[in-house]
């Protein structure tokens, strides 16, 4: 367990966010895996400018954009299991994405937190192309006060369940940093999804 803020949340369980049955059904053929990330977007260039803007005041996210790889969807909030991992979004409802309400939000100091499918028993879902973002990728989070709170990708990186790295994932942070996790990693017909894609991304600009 980590912790976000005052609240502990354990990782995301890796089966949770994708479950490939549809790559398995008639007439589909080999199993042909979402994208991952390439080895050159998983760690920031150390002489890259990274510009940063100020923290905003707290406000529940209501949608998320990432323009690069057409994600256009509504936010709901997310909580924890009973087994203190965080829930997820319904699997039927392939362009919907969450957000750890109990934690920071989107555009304050720390490290807020959104998750989604890769994909459902019917194809892709909302976060399939998310191992595609390259570093420098703008994501827009709409939120309640009407601002947007804009965010430049810093990597993409893919982890195995068993090496996945909750301090740096859920950690707390000094200014407005944002998560954006789904399923990735090595595939199985059996156990689905072996680890997760992760996007770490830091506040940019609002408006």
């Amino acid at each position: 367990m980590r912790k976000i803020g005052d609240t502990a949340i354990a990782a995301v369980t890796v089966i949770a966010l994708g479950s490939g049955v549809w790559l398995l059904g008639p007439g589909i053929g080999a199993h042909t895996a979402p994208p991952q990330p390439s080895a050159a977007e998983s760690r920031p260039d150390p002489g890259e400018e990274r510009l940063e803007a100020p923290a905003l005041p707290p406000s529940p996210p209501t949608r998320i954009r990432i323009p690069a790889i057409h994600v256009n969807a509504p936010l709901m909030g997310l909580a924890l299991t009973p087994a203190g991992s965080l829930d997820v979004p319904p699997a039927a409802k392939k362009n919907l994405a969450g957000w750890y309400e109990a934690g920071t939000t989107p555009g304050e100091t720390g490290t807020a937190i959104v998750a989604g499918h890769v994909d459902n028993t019917e194809g892709p879902a909302v976060f399939y192309d998310l191992g595609a973002l390259k570093r420098g990728a703008t994501i827009e989070v709409d939120r309640q006060d009407r601002g947007v709170a804009v965010f430049s990708v810093d990597a993409v990186e893919v982890y195995q369940a068993r090496d996945f790295p909750d301090e740096k994932v859920y950690g707390a942070a000094k200014r407005p940093e944002l998560r954006v996790i789904t399923c990735g990693g090595g595939y199985s017909r059996t156990t689905g999804y072996q680890g997760n894609v992760v996007v770490f991304a830091h506040l940019t600009g609002s408006r």
